[in-house]
């Protein structure tokens, strides 16, 4: 028997749940391997046929993966174990640079707006049958991706970013088909691809996004979708200039079919122009966030695509959710339009903090990248002394292993509430702890 663990059940549904308990409680190791289907079938007393079924789902769900005659077995990073779990806990009195939030104090107040979109709801109640789109919101949204050269297309709303992704995945893959995506990149993505029984191709990135040999070779090699981000990437900071992005179209003009994903997250925070890819492909969709701006509890995604992309999001979101709340969009569209950010200073304040950050790391002879965005991505020998060592040191950073998939070790410090008297120190802290490091200016 392959192996100790004792699949348990007698329909597809009890099997392929007592493998997905299995592998998230950690007794079935990832790249372990799973009997052989007969072998299961005879042990548990059951018809082959509906092992195989099992395994399906399981296949389906991003927790095994099957090679021919080698088998089946547990994926190196099963969607049941997610990235999360390499999350560093952050003991008291430790300062917590690895969460990846923005910064509370750049935030705006909610109160007025929601007490004003409250006030509104009072007056005009959103019933059922209403319109999923607050059209405040859309006046808003379409003004400015019109004003950053984002091409015309319908829009939706929404429950974040990833929220958006997925929609827009299972719009039109299926189980099996592959997803080129940025490595380094941001773990939550790189965990729901394989839960929609996706497949991942890495796709290297320097300073200023995708790298387009590589996203060329992606292609070429047969990759159905495309996921870039343009700026703040996460966690490197990456962000698309002028060149790239011509770069990036050129290529994606010869493979017209490919589904591409732009994601904006850093709409607001970020002080360097968009350079949109949106529209060198048949099939695209471009994704802005609330969140980094007006704070993560919000929850809110604007997306637009080709009119087949966004009429297919649209329609499934009508037999879930239905619509996200009309109330949080009414807030968000004050929050838009009203001058609650000064975006400029926030860009600027974010800025400022990376390159202080890196300008300290340099002087110590620690290479650093982070263009845009919330963080700075430090390569590193070892990951796990590193982050160790930093934490003994009061520091918690969070390990690049939730991030990469081909790339090398690396560790993400975010920055976004660094103050100036923590500048040097942290530094010296990094310094300590890594050791001057070589670094490919390409993440490789």
């Amino acid at each position: 028997m392959l192996v100790e663990y004792p699949i348990s059940g007698r329909g597809a549904a009890e099997i392929s749940a007592s493998v997905e308990r299995a592998v998230a409680a950690g007794e079935l190791a990832p790249g372990q391997p799973l009997p052989p289907m007969r072998e299961l079938a005879e042990r548990l007393g059951v018809n082959a046929n509906t092992v195989a079924a099992a395994y399906r789902v399981l296949r389906e769900r991003g927790v095994i993966e099957t090679a021919g005659r080698r088998g089946s077995r547990v994926r190196a990073k099963p969607a049941t174990t997610g990235r999360e779990q390499l999350r560093v806990d952050v003991p008291e009195g430790v300062r917590d640079m690895a969460a990846g939030n923005p910064d509370p104090a750049l935030l705006p107040s909610l109160a007025g707006v929601f007490a004003e979109a409250a006030a509104q709801a009072d007056r005009e109640p959103v019933l059922y049958g209403a319109a999923p789109e607050e059209p405040g919101l859309v006046r808003r949204a379409r003004a400015d991706l019109d004003a950053d050269g984002v091409p015309d297309g319908p829009l939706a709303v929404t429950s974040g970013s990833l929220d958006a992704i997925e929609r827009v995945l299972t719009a039109h893959l299926k189980p099996g088909d592959t997803v080129a995506v940025e490595d380094p990149g941001w773990g939550s993505l790189l965990d729901l691809i394989p839960a929609l029984g996706l497949r991942t191709v890495p796709v290297r990135v320097d300073d200023h996004g995708p790298l387009p040999d590589d996203v060329r070779a992606a292609l070429a090699a047969g990759a159905h979708a495309l996921i870039v981000t343009d700026r703040a990437q996460n966690p490197t900071g990456a962000a698309l200039n002028a060149s790239r992005a011509r770069a990036l179209r050129e290529v994606l003009r010869g493979f017209p079919r490919t589904l591409l994903i732009e994601d904006d997250h850093g709409h607001r925070i970020v002080d360097l122009p968009l350079f949109p890819l949106a529209g060198a492909t048949r099939s695209w969709a471009f994704v802005r966030s609330a969140a980094k701006a007006y704070g993560p509890d919000l929850r809110l995604a604007v997306l637009t695509g080709d009119p087949v992309t966004v009429d297919r999001v649209r329609g499934r979101q009508r037999l879930g959710p239905g619509w996200v709340s009309r109330l949080v969009q009414r807030a968000v569209a004050r929050l838009w339009s009203g001058g609650a950010v000064d975006t400029r200073a926030v860009a600027a304040a974010y800025g400022a903090r990376r390159a202080a950050r890196i300008g300290a790391l340099a002087e110590r002879g620690v290479p650093a990248t982070g263009r845009s965005g919330l963080n700075v991505w430090v390569p590193v020998p070892d990951e796990t002394g590193a982050v160790a060592r930093l934490l003994h040191a009061g520091w918690a950073v969070a390990p690049g292993a939730r991030f990469r998939m081909s790339a090398p070790p690396g560790v993400r410090v975010t920055v976004s509430t660094l103050r100036e008297g923590e500048v040097e120190r942290l530094a010296d802290a990094i310094a300590e702890a890594v050791g001057p490091v070589g670094v490919d200016r390409r993440y490789v």
